[in-house]
């Protein structure tokens, strides 16, 4: 196997395997490879999620018109893209929950931004406490967004799909392949996995997820940035709640500048009802256990220390929503009982089975900010996504044509075809329909 490629893809998530897959359409005669540590694609944050492919009403159409934009579309591109490859995709809407009249006030603010980013009257309906007790007798609440245009989907099975479209097309996949130095020699990056093997490239796309940050730093880039990890846990519901709402249940989040969301009622794609995620703070992007959080907790201590999280780690309400979040993790009671508000009818006793955690990794500026954005750098070698949080895996193939693009417009890595059709898309449409 060659060990010299004309890019190398860091990161096998569901943004690195779906720009893959584009680039595996767009550039059939250049060398590609996908590098990621774990031993499948989408084994971190892009698999351990809830799972909704989420309708664009949570969005800014000003100040997050991309992503906005990326969830419109990818509703549709995943719908289609599960009918074609028979995948699980399940067309079930959520509701957005106001226990009080400032949420109401939230939730019109949804409604605005929902159509002012495509939504249609069928779409998404605000509805007050009355008439939402005749739909979902089980809900408590003041008011709800009723978003009809929303799904469950399994996203793992989704990025397995597009990695075996892309291996067909000639990618290569290099699993089981931490990336544990890159150099530049020679104008070409000397890229060393597993301390040991070697690869080269011309250029470097990192989509690494909750490592994104630390693959900037190595070259360079992004440096008055650092990151901090929150592990998201979930608790399964025994069957006999399987039926207690029809769609899954979110409630407006109290502190909506934080990554600390209330957990949801969530119905999966496969009937399974879970509760979750919470947000505890950790200090690995594999953080799911304390042999991991011990091992990390002294170099990302001082890491945060020497940067703008240092701010933030001192900020008394950052203190206080941790703590929260920490006692969540601690007391199962403490975190269903967030859900219980709107959902009376659950007993805590009856839910004795953990779900599967997952990790969300959020970038904070040099002023010890959360960054509510996604963030791009590059050099003439490499592209770097960093802070790709959600909607990320509702809108990725969409967005990842958007990354792509841009990589062409910019002469930074150049398509061979700047119009093939890619599965059941031709790219130039994609490109079309995220115009700004």
């Amino acid at each position: 196997m060659t060990n010299t490629f004309d890019l190398v893809i860091i990161g096998g998530g569901i943004l690195g395997t779906s720009i893959s897959y584009f680039l595996s359409f767009l550039n059939k005669s250049k060398q590609i490879a996908v590098v990621d540590q774990a031993r499948s694609v989408a084994f971190h944050t892009s698999g351990r999620n809830t799972g909704k492919v989420h309708a664009p009403y949570l969005y800014d159409p000003e100040r997050k018109k991309i992503f906005a934009k990326a969830a419109f579309h990818g509703y549709e591109m995943w719908e289609e893209y599960a009918n074609l490859k028979k995948l699980p995709f399940k067309k079930d809407g959520v509701i957005e929950v106001s226990l009080e009249e400032k949420g109401t006030k939230v939730l019109e603010k949804y409604l605005k931004w929902g159509k002012q980013n495509g939504l249609q009257d069928k779409d998404i309906k605000l509805i007050e406490k009355n008439e939402l007790k005749k739909i979902e007798p089980e809900i408590k609440c003041e008011s709800a967004l009723y978003v009809y245009k929303d799904g469950s989907a399994d996203y793992s099975k989704f990025t397995d799909s597009l990695m075996r479209d892309s291996t067909e097309n000639g990618i290569k996949f290099l699993l089981n392949s931490k990336v544990t130095d890159i150099k530049n020699v020679d104008g070409k990056w000397k890229i060393i996995l597993n301390k040991q093997q070697e690869i080269v490239a011309n250029y470097i796309i990192n989509a690494a997820g909750g490592e994104a940050i630390d693959i900037a730093h190595k070259i360079g880039i992004a440096e008055k940035f650092t990151d901090v990890h929150f592990r998201g846990e979930y608790w399964k519901t025994p069957k006999e709640y399987h039926n207690l709402t029809k769609t899954s249940v979110y409630s407006v989040p109290e502190y909506p500048d934080y990554p600390f969301l209330d957990p949801h009622w969530i119905i999966r794609v496969d009937g399974g009802c879970e509760i979750g995620p919470n947000a505890v703070p950790v200090f690995s992007p594999y953080g799911y256990n304390k042999i991991e959080n011990i091992k990390e907790f002294i170099p990302k201590m001082l890491e945060m220390l020497r940067s703008g999280a240092r701010k933030t780690i001192f900020d008394k309400q950052f203190q206080e929503l941790a703590i929260n979040e920490i006692r969540s993790s601690m007391s199962k009671s403490v975190m269903i009982n967030r859900v219980k508000r709107f959902l009376p009818k659950i007993d805590t006793g009856k839910i004795t089975e953990k779900g599967t955690a997952g990790i969300r990794s959020s970038v904070i500026d040099e002023n010890g900010k959360f960054v509510p954005d996604v963030i791009f750098k590059n050099n003439s070698m490499s592209f770097h996504i960093l802070n790709y949080n959600s909607p990320g895996a509702t809108g990725a193939l969409p967005f990842s044509a958007f990354i792509v693009n841009r990589l062409n417009k910019q002469g930074m890595f150049e398509s061979e075809s700047s119009d093939a059709q890619c599965g059941p898309w031709k790219f130039s449409k994609i490109i079309e329909k995220l115009a700004l």
